[in-house]
């Protein structure tokens, strides 16, 4: 005699509520945005999109506008995001959000990540040769083991 075993129906839960993808103006960060707004609009969660704007405090002591100049990097990433969102109206809907976070780029998506609550993370692959052997921040971020992560290449 086999034992049945009562299939439990959870309405909703599967699949992330929230992705977040990590956004520099790089061509590999906005192909991570691309990839991760069609995967939020297929699971139906809020894409946040959140950029790190660095302290730079060497160049701040060198007189360098550096929080000007990142807030202007953070409009213009808003400005892109609103834009390609118009041109999809209508064919795709994507619920996102957009974020600042300060600091490097690793920490400032690990605090991301942890305060929206996020299912999962997506950024692009590095662009910099320099990273091959420090350590790129996706490889930083799957070390963490924390939410699963994309790099987006």
């Amino acid at each position: 005699m086999t034992e049945q075993h009562a299939h439990r129906f959870e309405r909703g839960t599967d699949g992330p509520k929230v992705i977040v993808v990590g956004v520099d103006g790089s061509d590999s960060s906005l192909r991570a945005a691309a990839y991760a707004g069609g995967l939020a609009r297929r699971q139906h969660a809020l894409l946040a999109v959140v950029y790190v704007q660095p302290v730079l405090a060497a160049g701040a002591a060198l007189g360098a506008p550096v929080a000007e100049t990142t807030d202007e990097i953070a409009e213009d990433l808003v400005a892109q995001i609103r834009d390609a969102a118009e041109r999809l109206k209508g064919i795709f809907e994507v619920r996102w959000e957009f974020h600042t976070f300060r600091g490097d780029p690793y920490n400032g998506l690990v605090t991301a990540a942890d305060e929206l609550r996020a299912d999962a993370v997506v950024v692009g692959a590095s662009e910099q040769a320099g990273h091959r052997i420090v350590g790129s921040v996706a490889v930083r971020l799957v070390k963490a083991g924390r939410w699963p992560v994309t790099v987006v290449p």
